[in-house]
């Protein structure tokens, strides 16, 4: 979803959106140079698409476009991101810091980064119910990913197990759809990494929130305290995003925008 330039016509004409960028620049300064990966100078080659960078980067821009919307009015009564989105989500509900929430991502980010590559991923258009027993003999390299929508999910696991399904999927009739992805997010594949993201993920300060934040690992409206649950971060990188869950409970707290 990252590209090079995304937001730059909004950096050069809205002060807000732009005071919010270069506030999460400066914080994110120690790490990386933020601008530099979304501007980068002509002729020059931006990292976007390492996950490193594209996660805190993904981020930044939501952030920013959430102080947009405000500015013109647009306020949410409840909010839901989409995996790296629900760290934006949590700042803008008020559950964690903007600090908290920037050093959460980047260095979720930069875990990700250091696993190995030769991961993929693949949107099936079928449903869960459907595809879950295809995986049952690898359970051990692959998962299910997202349940997006209904007849929508996404597969993510080890790069051969991922092109042997495919294949069979294809061959049953099911409409398929690679990824272009850096690595298996939401899969076993994210397991070497889990324990550090969860030792950073304890140092951040949850915080009561203001508004209902919905979760991509329960598709409901996190509890008190639960984003500050031991695992909860662990879970939210490993197991599967519940968008779906997550719209059917927008709708339940009347929200129809």
């Amino acid at each position: 979803s990252q590209y090079v330039g995304m937001g730059r016509e909004l950096y050069a004409t809205s002060p807000v959106f732009r005071e919010a960028l270069d506030r999460c620049a400066a914080l994110l300064r120690p790490r990386m140079e933020l601008l530099s990966v979304l501007f980068p100078a002509e002729g020059a080659t931006s990292p976007i698409d390492q996950t490193e960078y594209s996660q805190p980067a993904l981020f930044a821009l939501e952030y920013a476009l959430a102080q947009v919307w405000k500015s013109w009015g647009v306020v949410p009564h409840a909010v839901m991101g989409h995996s790296v989105g629900e760290f934006a989500a949590a700042v803008v509900a008020g559950y964690l810091s903007l600090e908290d929430g920037l050093a959460l991502i980047a260095e979720r980010g930069r875990l990700m980064q250091a696993l190995p590559s030769g991961g993929a991923m693949l949107s099936v258009f079928t449903t869960e119910a459907q595809v879950q027993p295809l995986l049952e003999p690898y359970l051990s390299q692959v998962s299910l990913a997202c349940l997006n929508a209904p007849g929508q999910v996404v597969l993510s696991g080890a790069g051969e197990v991922i092109a042997r399904l495919d294949q069979e999927l294809q061959a049953r009739g099911v409409r398929t759809k690679a990824l272009v992805v850096s690595h298996a997010f939401h899969s076993p594949l994210m397991d070497p990494m889990l324990g550090a993201l969860e030792s950073q993920a304890a140092r951040a300060k949850v915080l009561p929130g203001t508004i209902p934040l919905v979760s991509n690992v329960t598709g409901r409206p996190v509890g008190a305290g639960e984003l500050g649950a031991p695992g909860y971060w662990r879970r939210h990188a490993r197991e599967a995003v519940r968008f779906q869950e997550g719209m059917e409970s927008l709708r339940e707290l009347g929200i129809d925008v």
